[in-house]
């Protein structure tokens, strides 16, 4: 199987291949994966979180050698 493959066979869509800032991820963004955690029964997110939230999701989005900054 290729690094890129999940156990059925189906390639994966991410990370994406990052070509510079991204300007969908806003925070709007991070206020509705925040929502959706806080929906859940998961805790408010303080300051400190949201900034967590925001380079865990980078990370996932894009390959994590190109998101660190």
């Amino acid at each position: 199987m290729s690094g890129t493959a999940f156990r059925s066979g189906v390639e994966r869509s991410y990370p994406l291949p990052r070509a510079g800032p991204d300007a969908r991820i806003t925070d709007s963004l991070i206020n509705s994966v925040a929502a959706v955690l806080v929906g859940y029964g998961f805790p408010r997110l303080t300051a400190p979180d949201r900034v967590a939230l925001e380079t865990a999701l980078a990370a996932f989005l894009y390959n994590s050698q190109e998101s660190k900054t």
